[in-house]
């Protein structure tokens, strides 16, 4: 029996397709940092914000569905709670947050010397529904 391999995606690909699958469920305030040169943690950061415990869970569930096809996250922590969901796929981290928590942990402050990267166009058609 032959086992199919997964297909790959490259990094920048991986950020701008979590980005584009957390706006795709209403998330607010999606961030694609660029760390590459400040940390060796990951390439980039995704930091999205869900105005709900349910919403920041349908958030990361979102992100994680979208992505199986690449391969699973390496780890996921906070997913039951649902105030602060992180999904960590090694070249990319994703912080999904309640707002308040956003603003209390505020690694958009901590990482402000991080480039941001705008998220083209095509990523967010790719992932509307018709």
């Amino acid at each position: 029996m032959t086992v199919k391999p997964k297909p790959t995606i490259s990094t920048d690909d991986r950020a701008m397709k979590c980005a584009a699958l957390a706006l795709e469920k209403k998330a607010f305030d999606v961030k694609v940092l660029d760390i590459r040169g400040i940390s060796t943690i990951a390439d980039y950061l995704v930091i999205a914000t869900g105005s709900s415990d349910k919403q920041v869970v349908a958030i990361a569930d979102s992100i994680r569905t979208g992505l199986k096809k690449y391969g699973k996250a390496l780890d996921v922590e906070g997913a039951k709670e649902g105030k602060w969901v992180v999904i960590d796929y090694g070249d990319v981290i994703v912080h999904v947050f309640y707002s308040e928590l956003r603003s209390y942990y505020n690694l958009d402050e901590l990482w402000s010397s991080a480039r941001r990267v705008e998220i083209p166009e095509e990523y967010l058609w790719e992932h509307k529904e018709p």
